[in-house]
């Protein structure tokens, strides 16, 4: 079964208690993707990246199985560029420095064989970008997934609320499930978000785990204790595309296969925070996230 990941390829400059590093790669469609293939083999990606960016990092993803023609290389240009610096709780950060470079001008086309991908992860972009990709796919999907953030629910609201409408499942963390919904509680949020059109949702609370829901179905998966988290960045992406790899293998979408997938995902991000930009996914096997999904089941499995 075939996916399709859309949204960044670029570089980062991360800054943590535990060190630093300088334009190493990153975005929401690299990380996406890199994990799904853990699990699936047709990933298509679509994004845009300047000469800057090096061929070796995407001939690594297409040794994968990832499939790069629609990512549209812009001569002369430069790569999406951000540097963020995390504090102390690994959790909060302060932005330094943002430079869309291409992707300012990122009017995404779907090569013609990807239009029909069963599984498709919108990134987080504008939601007009979101909105221009769904527009192009064939309509034959069987799970659309769609990230967003803060930063879109305040200045592109209504943009995005048309396109949450359209989707299957979101993903969202816990604050911007709060600033969606208007509620406090994530309960009443998650029942006010499913109204406005996805299926399926699934709130991130960070260090404490994932919840996901369904009509009124609700499961919750916690976090993999971490003696050290190196990098948090591209985790969330990570886990989309970890969860989204173990769907498409299954081919299958219900609430019991969501229920395992989110684990996988979990499982996978669970590596990508041990190092800095995708260099523990690059040095980790199927193998591996398959025995850390067993120490998952360990933590919560207990007899009445």
């Amino acid at each position: 079964m075939s996916i399709l990941t859309v949204g960044t390829v670029a570089f980062d400059t991360i800054e943590t208690p535990y060190g630093k590093v300088d334009y190493v790669v990153g975005g929401a469609s690299l990380y996406a993707s890199w994990a799904a293939t853990f699990f699936a083999k047709d990933v298509y990606m679509i994004s845009i990246i300047g000469d800057d960016f090096p061929d070796e990092e995407l001939s690594k993803l297409e040794s994968r199985g990832a499939k790069t023609m629609g990512i549209e290389r812009v001569a002369g240009g430069k790569s999406f560029f951000w540097s963020g610096k995390y504090l102390e709780d690994m959790i909060s950060r302060e932005t330094l420095v943002t430079d869309l470079n291409v992707l300012a001008d990122f009017n995404p086309v779907i090569p013609e064989e990807a239009k029909n991908a069963e599984y498709v992860l919108l990134g987080n972009l504008t939601p007009a970008v979101q909105s221009a990709v769904l527009d192009q796919l064939t309509g034959s999907q069987k799970l659309v997934v769609l990230d967003t953030m803060n930063f879109w629910i305040d200045i592109a609201r209504e943009e995005l609320d048309s396109v949450i409408a359209r989707v299957d499942l979101l993903t969202i963390n816990d604050e911007e499930a709060r600033m969606l919904s208007g509620e406090r509680s994530l309960m009443k949020s998650a029942k006010i978000i499913m109204e406005m059109g996805p299926k399926y949702l699934i709130i991130k609370k960070g260090e404490h785990g994932a919840m996901l829901f369904h009509q009124d179905e609700i499961f919750y998966v916690p976090a993999m204790p971490i003696p050290d988290v190196i990098d948090p960045t591209g985790a969330g992406d990570t886990f989309a595309g970890g969860m989204l790899g173990y769907i498409a293998a299954q081919d299958n979408v219900d609430f019991d296969t969501l229920k395992s997938a989110i684990v996988y995902g979990s499982a996978t991000a669970s590596y990508c925070v041990e190092d800095f930009s995708n260099e523990k996914l690059k040095v980790i096997s199927k193998e591996d996230i398959l025995g850390r999904v067993r120490k998952f089941k360990s933590l919560v499995d207990f007899s009445l």
